[in-house]
């Protein structure tokens, strides 16, 4: 009697020559318990600050809605940041590159995002690694098919070494069992992470995020970090910040996206408000937020069918995020036990007067591969 074929390899043979546009899906998560979560942290406290209810990191990106809305945003002449940030990760790239081009490295993306960077690196790593396997990992099923057939499209990257994996990677259990099934899957060959587009300034809690990131790295794998940069900090630089995000309605339409989805509220964009503050003398926080600035109280439905009062004055914090300068980067790094292999800043060019933004690409090591990243994070962090 022969032995039943695994149903992942039967697959793979029913896909490999099919023209429709298949894509496969580990969920590791109950959306239910995700649905829960949201409904959840809109039942927070009463706050005029941002400070009480809120859609958390990864929510703004969940469902299909918000999946379509961050793509038309990213597409958006009028966002000029998104459009330099994609030019400026090319050329920070192929300075990095150097560093990761040989040694055989899988990559495992951090919140994918529209896939157009993770198709450069999928790029770049497989012509040294053919069998190099891509997982892209998000909290959004939808945001994971729309960025993972981008970054492989017309790259003739096989599906079967494509494994897209539904997890919120800011809870510390699900990257510990990442870590695991990544373990049972390749072995100890190393592995790149990367989370680009600025998503770790999107959490409220950075540096537990970056610690939860690094507590899954061994020895050979390295993190590429990329992140907005700031070289002022000050009240009218954190004005400036907010503004930046200010100057779009498709970045609006976004960030309201997963209320509009998700509760009764109707949204109206005069009051979504967008404020810069400096975060502890070595970054700028951007809050947005919706604020009932009516004369009234306002009743907002729920998902799972209750009501919520939102009294006057009220917010509901909608998105998070932060430009950071190389003391909190250095900080960051340094608590998580990261040594920087390379870092590359360059500044945006697409206004006529001096900018103090910019983006940055952090290639890091953890501390356990050893003392030699040491003295090139010294030559980094003294420039």
């Amino acid at each position: 009697m022969t032995e039943p074929v695994p149903v992942v390899r039967k697959l793979e043979q029913a896909l490999a020559d099919d023209d429709f546009v298949w894509s496969l899906l580990i969920v590791g998560e109950d959306q239910t318990d995700k649905l829960a979560t949201l409904t959840g942290d809109l039942r927070g406290p009463v706050s005029a600050t941002g400070d009480g209810k809120q859609i958390t990191s990864g929510f703004s990106y969940w469902g299909i809605g918000p999946t379509i809305a961050w793509a038309n945003a990213t597409n958006d002449p009028f966002y000029l940041v998104m459009k330099a940030g994609t030019e400026s990760f090319l050329r920070h790239w192929r300075k990095v590159r150097p560093h990761v081009e040989n040694g055989g490295f899988h990559l495992v993306s951090l919140g994918i995002g529209t896939g157009v960077k993770d198709r450069t690196i999928v790029g770049d790593l497989r012509r040294r690694k053919k069998d190099m396997f891509y997982i892209p990992v998000d909290m959004s099923s939808e945001m994971l098919r729309m960025g993972s057939l981008e970054s492989v499209r017309g790259a003739g990257f096989p599906i079967s070494q494509v494994l897209p994996v539904q997890l919120d990677f800011s809870i510390a259990d699900n990257v510990k069992q990442l870590g695991q099934m990544l373990g049972k899957l390749i072995g100890d060959e190393p592995v790149l992470f990367t989370l680009t587009g600025n998503t770790l300034a999107n959490f409220e809690n950075d540096e537990e995020l970056l610690s939860t990131i690094t507590g899954a790295l061994r020895p050979q794998d390295r993190l590429l970090l990329e992140v907005a940069s700031t070289t002022r900090l000050d009240q009218a630089t954190a004005d400036a910040a907010a503004d930046e995000y200010h100057q779009t309605r498709a970045f609006a339409e976004f960030v309201t996206s997963a209320l509009r989805y998700n509760t009764d509220l109707k949204i109206d964009n005069e009051r979504v408000k967008f404020i810069g503050e400096v975060e502890d003398n070595d970054a700028l926080l951007v809050k947005i937020l919706w604020q009932n600035d009516t004369n009234a109280e306002i009743r907002m439905g729920l998902p799972d069918h209750t009501e919520v009062v939102l009294p006057i004055g009220d917010t509901i914090r909608l998105y998070t995020t932060r430009k950071y300068s190389t003391d909190r980067l250095k900080r960051l790094t340094e608590a998580c036990k990261l040594t920087p292999v390379e870092a590359i800043q360059s500044q945006f060019r697409y206004t006529r007067r001096p900018n103090p933004f910019g983006l940055e690409l952090l290639l890091l090591a953890p501390e356990a591969a050893g003392e030699g990243a040491h003295s090139l994070a010294d030559d980094i962090w003294s420039v």
